[in-house]
């Protein structure tokens, strides 16, 4: 099973992609999970992100289509796997296409989380993340102790892309660039819509739903 997650930020997907990793055993691929695994094991790619982003600077699609294709690469996405964070646009979904067109494969299922524009702003403006591992914590999915996360005890924080008015802003930008994914990917038929909103059990269960 091949798989990507498509939604605005604060849809769930993250959340929802780790479920459906586990029920199906096949690997999350998330673009900022490989980026940091590509530095930490310091593979060429990763050294040339690393510089990259230690100047301050945005990752180009060269790179991060490069380190996307290696983890396509693993023996672990043999079976499948579950992209979530990639592609973020068109001319990435159009590289993904030549990657697994090389290895005989396709996207074969496009899980788009619709959430209305106020309750993501809601569920953002109300989200801490852990600034080590960049687990994300919300009304819905409360860490286990206050303001520390339940991975590695550090203390949570509120990035300045989760107060209300940057929110809203990335609604914005994620209309203009990401969702045109959607018409690229419905264009093959692949799209399954699912409600976004309710408990974290009951959008998986409309997931396991649109995938039948």
């Amino acid at each position: 099973m091949n798989v990507i997650f498509l939604g605005p930020p604060g849809a769930g997907k993250g959340t929802q992609a780790k479920r459906l990793a586990a029920r199906y055993k096949i690997p999350q691929l998330s673009t900022g999970d490989i980026l940091r695994t590509a530095v930490a094991n310091g593979t060429e790619l990763g050294r040339q992100a690393k510089a990259l982003m230690d100047a301050g600077k945005l990752v180009p699609d060269a790179i991060v289509n490069g380190i996307v294709d290696e983890a396509l690469a693993s023996p672990l996405a043999s079976r499948g796997f579950l992209l979530d964070g990639f592609p973020r646009t068109v001319p990435q979904a159009t590289a993904l296409d030549e990657m697994l067109a090389k290895r005989g494969k396709k996207i074969e299922h496009v899980l788009l989380l619709e959430v209305p524009t106020d309750v993501l702003v809601e569920r953002l403006s109300g989200r801490q993340t852990c600034p080590v591992d960049q687990a994300s914590y919300g009304k819905d999915t409360p860490p286990k102790r206050p303001g520390i996360c339940d991975n590695d005890g550090a203390a949570l924080i509120v990035r300045p892309d989760d107060m209300p008015d940057r929110v809203r802003q990335r609604m914005i930008e994620y209309e203009t660039k990401t969702a045109l994914l959607t018409g690229y990917y419905r264009e093959r038929g692949v799209v399954r819509a699912v409600p976004g909103v309710g408990t974290v059990e009951d959008v998986e269960r409309r997931i396991q739903q649109a995938l039948r």
